[in-house]
């Protein structure tokens, strides 16, 4: 970088040679010779006032170096100060830390050793309690005679009494308590529903009577050699019975509907008096339309009676072939009519839809009019219909629950659940054969027999009510609740029964004396 007396030199030199050559010039006119002086006089002063202007600005620039360094050496003292305090400052508080780090190790080696302290005297106590615990288990051992096993045992034992006795008084008064408030409209309900509805009891299930006017009229009908009755039996698959009583025969078939059919082409023959093979066979022809026609009706008359509309035709013709259909002597048909009668009565008293529980009602047992027909259960079959001919899912899901084989998805398949069980076992609805009468009374008897503490069991009642009778000595007061509550559970998964069973369990202690 060019100093200030270098700057001044060029500058006058940069003045200098024009005005010189302009001097020269102007002397060459004028004269050169003459002029010469004056021009080198005059340079010369330039130049020293060049040399004065450069030695000027040489000692402002001096100035003002030393001033910038002045400044700049102020300003660096006054930063190196700024970061000596800070310095020193943090400094302190890293001392200060230090001696509260220090303070703090002080204090939790002084804990340390007080939790050291108070660990040796609670483990000096825990010694000398359970030396204790051992002195007094000791003594109580010897005071009591029993060991602590025993002792264990005996508490044990008084506390499962206790227990058992305050679950036994707890869940009879939950029962109590429950059955206050459930019977009353309970009972209602269905009193209000029974009282509202009336249907046939039972009738026969097995066999038909056709009155003959006279005795002559069995010869005719068996036929030379037998021909007619074997083309009656042939055509209908039913048997005719030709005994000794006076003027019947009696029909006997499996199939309701067959039996039908033979029941009244014997009875057209009769009325016609021709009695041969031909007119066997239109007969029959005649009663199987007229049955037909019968169990259309029959389905439209079930339909009117309930109130039910919409099903479909094949439904309607299956509801009629469920007249001539029984279940323990109980008719189906009529059976299926008052459940829908009956659940109908009690959706209206719940406020639920009465039309539908009609027809849920109306289709629960729809299944048995061709379960003599089709492999599988009434209920599986009965809810293959309703899906084929697309009943509503309400419909389908009473037939699948109504007894217990699915779980009900709404209150209506809880209300054919209801009613169907009610129909069932109102007095008169359905008889039993006396053998399996027989079977449930003894099933009953060896079901309550078999539970610990019973001394015997009677079931009375027409297998209504099973008496027990138990020991004493064995059985509390409390755990007769529980056993009642347990003959009744396993009464339930083991039987099927219509209607309900009542376990009455009975206590009895007797002492007898003499005076003498």
């Amino acid at each position: 970088m060019l100093g200030p007396i270098a700057i001044a030199i060029i500058v006058t030199l940069v003045i200098s040679i024009p005005v010189t050559a302009w001097i020269a010039n102007d002397r060459c006119k004028k004269g050169i010779e003459g002029k010469i002086g004056n021009a080198e006089d005059k340079a010369r002063e330039i130049i020293d006032e060049a040399l004065k202007t450069a030695e000027a600005k040489k000692r402002e620039g001096l100035l003002e170096v030393k001033e910038e360094s002045i400044r700049s050496k102020n300003e660096l003292d006054k930063e190196i100060k700024e970061r000596r305090a800070e310095a020193q400052r943090a400094e302190r508080r890293v001392q200060q830390k230090e001696e509260n780090i220090d303070k703090k190790a002080d204090a939790l080696e002084k804990k340390e050793s007080q939790l050291a302290k108070r660990e040796e005297e609670m483990r000096k106590q825990r010694e000398e309690i359970s030396r204790l615990n051992e002195q007094r288990i000791q003594e109580l051992e010897r005071i009591s005679g029993l060991t602590s096993d025993q002792a264990k045992e005996y508490l044990l034992k008084i506390v499962e009494d206790e227990v058992k006795h305050e679950t036994a008084v707890m869940i009879k008064e939950m029962e109590h308590r429950a059955k206050d408030e459930a019977d009353k409209k309970a009972r209602e309900y269905v009193v209000n529903a029974i009282q509202k509805c009336a249907a046939d009891h039972v009738s026969e299930t097995t066999i038909s009577v056709v009155q003959l006017p006279n005795d002559e009229m069995k010869g005719r009908i068996i036929g030379r050699e037998g021909r007619n009755i074997r083309t009656l039996e042939t055509l209908t698959g039913v048997d005719l019975i030709i005994d000794d009583t006076p003027e019947a025969v009696v029909l006997s078939g499996f199939d309701p509907i067959r039996r039908e059919v033979a029941r009244i082409a014997l009875e057209k023959l009769i009325v016609d008096g021709r009695i041969h093979p031909a007119r066997i066979e239109e007969m029959v022809e005649k009663a199987q339309r007229e049955v037909e026609t019968m169990i259309k009706e029959e389905g439209e008359a079930a339909l009117l009676e309930v109130g039910v509309h919409g099903i479909h035709p094949e439904l309607v013709k299956l509801l009629g072939k469920m007249k001539f259909r029984t279940s323990y002597g109980q008719n189906a048909l009529k059976h299926s009519i008052e459940v829908a009668q009956l659940s109908g009565l009690l959706a209206a008293e719940l406020g639920l839809d009465i039309r539908m529980s009609k027809r849920a009602g109306l289709l629960h047992d729809i299944g048995k009019a061709v379960d003599h027909e089709m492999e599988g259960s009434h209920i599986q079959l009965g809810a293959e219909l309703c899906k084929k001919y697309r009943e509503p899912a309400i419909v389908i899901n009473a037939v699948e629950s109504h007894h217990g084989d699915k779980e009900p998805t709404s209150l209506i398949s809880c209300i054919v659940q209801a009613a169907d069980a009610i129909s069932a076992a109102r007095p008169g609805a359905r008889r039993e054969t006396l053998e399996t009468y027989t079977t449930r009374l003894k099933q009953l008897e060896d079901i309550a027999n078999n539970f610990k503490g019973v001394e015997k069991s009677f079931a009375i009642q027409a297998g209504r009510e099973v008496r027990v009778m138990v020991v004493p000595e064995q059985i509390s007061d409390a755990d007769m609740v529980l056993l009642a509550r347990d003959i009744s559970k396993q009464i339930e998964a083991e039987l099927e029964y219509p209607g309900q069973i009542k376990v009455n369990v009975i206590r009895e202690s007797r002492v007898t004396d003499y005076a003498k």
